[in-house]
């Protein structure tokens, strides 16, 4: 049976980097990698400018049932459609992804260890953290880059709902966390090494399992 990892932490904190570093100093054949991004909710019914002033740093903002139910698809050895956000749209893209069961399943998001039922499926909790002025830096750049968004926008958004959601709700997660990470630059190899040897150890594990099954 498939082990399911939650990843979560602030918004830039590096959960992405790090989650795909470290399954590329593993076995990849071997994970499989979500973005809670993927399971914000489908908007088709309001239009852009409504879109525009959803609070997404909000729980109310994702789709927590489907996320449940494709988690304990996926736990259950079958495969999943999983929906592609477009973030240019603030909404599905229409497309969606098949996503086949593997030995871990990570799945990594600002609000991946809010929900109470999505941490009841988890088998390992990790928390990334970063200082608020790394990870102020980072959004920046990123949203600019990959996301196409003015550098007003992001100024705007982050002291309007990042840091107070940070704040109120993501930062405490972290208290549901196994394991917690520093991703400020100067230790993001030792939180990469860290995560690895954890990844490494749940692999372990599994083939310990299926070695006394057979």
């Amino acid at each position: 049976m498939p082990k399911i990892i939650l990843v979560g932490g602030g918004s830039a904190s590096g959960k992405t980097y790090v989650t795909e570093s470290v399954i590329k100093n593993l076995d990849s054949s071997r994970i499989t990698h979500l973005s809670l991004d993927d399971y914000y909710k489908d908007q088709s019914n309001i239009s852009m400018e409504e879109r525009m002033k959803v609070n997404y740093d909000h729980p109310k903002a994702f789709d927590w049932k489907l996320m449940e139910s494709q988690l304990i698809d996926l736990k259950n050895g079958k495969s999943i459609e999983k929906p592609i956000y477009d973030f240019t749209q603030h909404n599905r893209s229409g497309k969606f992804e098949t996503i086949v069961p593997k030995d871990l399943v990570v799945c990594e998001g600002i609000m991946a260890l809010v929900n109470k039922k999505i941490r009841a499926l988890s088998d390992l909790n990790i928390f990334v953290n970063a200082s608020r002025e790394r990870r102020f830096l980072r959004r920046i750049e990123r949203d600019q880059k990959a996301r196409g968004r003015s550098f007003d926008s992001i100024v705007t958004q982050f002291f309007s709902t990042v840091r107070p959601m940070f704040e109120e709700v993501v930062g405490p997660t972290s208290n549901y966390a196994d394991v917690i990470v520093n991703n400020d630059d100067e230790q993001k190899n030792l939180s990469i090494k860290v995560l690895t040897a954890v990844f490494k150890s749940l692999l372990e594990e599994i083939d310990r399992e299926n070695s006394t099954k057979n």
